[in-house]
């Protein structure tokens, strides 16, 4: 994939390829859940990376773990790209 249409990752309005899937995260449930710091805390930091990988597709399911996914990231990737935002509440 060279792009994903806006708001492609929401499971109300399924905009995502045929082969795209999404994965579990760190709170045990697939797709982005957005930013949630506590209430009144400094401002947390968020980074977003694209990686541009060397394979079709990686040998993942919806509940590999994501320290699995980093593994088959870690020996496919050809390059990536990141960008860092800051959020408080």
């Amino acid at each position: 994939m060279t792009e994903l249409a806006l708001d492609a990752g929401n499971p109300k309005v399924p905009k995502l390829p045929m082969e795209a899937l999404q994965t579990r995260t760190d709170v045990g449930a697939s797709g982005y859940g957005g930013p949630c710091p506590p209430l009144g805390d400094r401002p947390h930091r968020y980074l977003f990376t694209v990686f541009a990988v060397g394979v079709d597709s990686l040998q993942v399911t919806a509940d590999t773990s994501a320290a699995i996914i980093s593994f088959q990231l870690n020996f496919n990737t050809l390059a990536k790209a990141a960008i860092m935002g800051l959020y408080k509440r």
